[in-house]
């Protein structure tokens, strides 16, 4: 079968926005340009702004260079700047401009500085951060409130043969103009001058340079250490719930097949009107178990999208292992995660029309829609909100209206069709339910059950013991997202991330069993829910971690925090809830084969 014609070219755009960054070749005094990029509140990582949106030195034409799509998607938009760096030439002391700041734009200084902004250069796809200014404050009485604006920056780069491996800005030595009691003395005249400085290094590999001191040279925290003390407390609590769930559930389950089977073969010579009398558990609910759930075309789409983000989880981590992400590489990920978006399609279109068909369904194009919608629509919605608050605030998070347009065309050129496609092959390719037990048409009474087996309970159990299994990880991650932090240990999180898949199934499957004991056959959304409800539990961290664990302020930083955050539980939901109902359907299917029936 040959390919569908837009595969071929979003697979080379995929090998091209993960492949090794450019790393531009040298000749002495060579030009070297240095970009600036952006810059933001240190403790907003979202909120950014263009560098030249502050009054500082700017050429007459400002020229923006060519982004990937990460790299939009990332809130980058670099443009040339004025330092003139030439390949190994050491620069002391040059001008670079001579400004006269009005009152108003002194304000906006202050203004920033006060709000501890960070600006970002870029050489050679090497970062360089640093403070745009410098505040102290001291004492109670007097206080002194001490605002300072850097004008002279020390560049310092290292070199191996024809390539940069190393960048670094810094302000040591270096006396800031102040800012204080300028209001009333009309324009402050200031000189921005610059520094560069070469030297040469054994290193041959930029991660090689970088890797013996922090991330991003001491400016943002270290990168992630292994946390050996807190994963091996997951793992135990992971193995010993594992371990109780199987051991307590097949011990019991042992015995309750031993009786009903007795059972059975002790009432062989009775009436099939007597056989329910004195028989209780999950046996009596035999004609029951299997009966098809109300709004099984929702169903069958969460299972369907839950199918495709673990899919694309799982690819993310692959590819991080195998080291096509890193710090030197701007906005790999993103892309990475938008085109296997649009790839998976085609695994939520198949699981859930195929298990839509197999449970009775017919309104398959309803279905195909329904699974197309259930992310793209509450992500869009979303995204309308957070992107309006950037462009409200001038944010280069805003993405540009080209951008706009290319992610519009992937999800109708690719992401749509793909799912059309996998529903057509899902409800083709369809075999019946093949359920052990024969489903009578008339729905047995379900008793009254005592509140520990009620759906909030279970709901509670479900979603909060996978969700301590992952909790410590959860900082890391978070730090990583909305902080400062640089996570690289992509091992650690493949395995936690089996962790939680583990531990969602095992307790679905002891849930789904408890109830079936206590006659209530409604396990079908029960098990969604269950597991599914981890999501919750993380959203409720991510209030934790803003109010307690962050330094994080605004409205634009505060609004695209809980909107993603919300997402984030959303999906967690999806991927759960689909691993813990097709466990606890596995199991229900064991468990009634094996059972001696008429």
């Amino acid at each position: 079968m040959a390919p569908h014609p837009l595969l071929v070219p979003l697979f080379s755009l995929l090998c091209l926005v993960l492949a090794a960054s450019s790393e531009t070749h040298y000749q002495q005094g060579d030009p070297v340009m240095l970009y600036v990029n952006k810059v933001g509140p240190y403790h907003n990582p979202q909120e950014t702004y263009h560098y030249y949106q502050l009054p500082v030195c700017s050429p007459e034409k400002i020229r923006h260079k060519s982004l990937t799509l990460g790299e939009v998607l990332d809130g980058d938009r670099m443009a040339e700047s004025m330092y003139d760096i030439r390949f190994r030439e050491n620069v002391d002391k040059k001008v670079l401009c001579e400004m006269k700041l009005s009152l108003q734009q002194v304000e906006r200084l202050r203004q920033a500085i006060e709000e501890l902004y960070y600006f970002e250069f870029v050489v050679d796809d090497l970062s360089l951060r640093g403070f745009v200014g410098y505040m102290e404050e001291s004492g109670f009485l007097p206080h002194s409130h001490k605002i300072g604006l850097w004008t002279h920056l020390d560049f310092h780069l290292e070199w191996n043969g024809d390539r940069i491996i190393y960048a670094n800005v810094s302000v040591r030595d270096v006396k800031p103009t102040s800012l204080d009691d300028v209001r009333g003395s009309g324009p402050l005249s200031i000189t921005h001058t610059y520094s560069v400085r070469w030297s040469e290094t054994a290193s041959e590999r930029r991660g090689e340079r970088r890797g013996g001191r922090s991330g991003d040279d001491g400016f943002f925290p270290r990168t992630l250490e292994i946390h050996w003390l807190s994963i091996i407390n997951s793992m135990v609590l992971v193995f010993l719930l594992v371990g109780f769930v199987v051991v307590i559930l097949m011990r019991v389950l042992k015995n309750d097949l031993a009786r009903y089977n007795l059972d059975e073969e002790a009432s062989s010579s009775s009436s099939g009107d007597d056989f329910d009398q004195g028989d209780n558990g999950w046996k009596i609910i035999h004609t029951d178990v299997f009966r098809f759930p109300p709004c099984r075309s929702l169903l069958c789409a969460v299972l369907g999208v839950g199918s495709q983000f673990l899919a694309l989880g799982t690819g993310i981590i692959v590819m991080a292992l195998l080291g096509m992400f890193n710090v030197h590489r701007h906005g790999a990920i993103n892309s990475a995660a938008i085109l296997l978006y649009a790839l998976t399609c085609c695994i939520s279109g198949y699981v859930s029309s195929n298990f839509y068909r197999q449970i009775g369904g017919e309104r398959w194009v309803w279905n195909i829609l329904l699974t197309t919608s259930l992310f793209s629509a509450p992500f869009f919605l979303t995204w309308s909100v957070v992107n309006s608050v950037h462009w409200a605030n001038g944010s280069t998070q805003a993405l540009p209206a080209t951008t706009i347009l290319l992610l519009l065309t992937v999800w109708l050129l690719v992401g749509f069709p793909l799912t059309v496609i996998g529903g057509i092959f899902g409800k083709n390719r369809a075999g019946p339910f093949d359920a052990p037990c024969r489903t009578k048409n008339i729905a047995r009474e379900i008793p009254p059950q005592p509140w520990y087996k009620s759906t909030l309970v279970h709901m509670t159990i479900g979603g909060f013991l996978p969700f301590s299994a992952i909790s410590v990880e959860l900082y890391y991650i978070f730090a990583t997202v909305w902080g400062r932090e640089q996570y690289t240990l992509y091992g650690i999180l493949f395995f936690v991330f089996a962790i939680l898949l583990s531990v969602g199934a095992c307790i679905s499957i002891a849930l789904t069993y408890f109830q079936l004991s206590g006659e209530d056959y409604r396990w079908w959304w029960r098990s969604v829910l269950s597991a599914g409800s981890t999501g919750l539990f993380i959203f409720l961290y991510s209030v934790f971690y803003y109010s307690r664990r962050s330094n994080m302020s605004g409205v634009v930083q505060t609004v695209e925090f809980f909107g993603y955050s919300l997402l984030t539980g959303y999906v967690f939901f999806l991927m759960l809830g689909t691993i813990s109902f097709f466990a606890s359907l596995k199991f229900i299917r064991y468990i009634y084969v094996n059972l001696k029936m008429d």
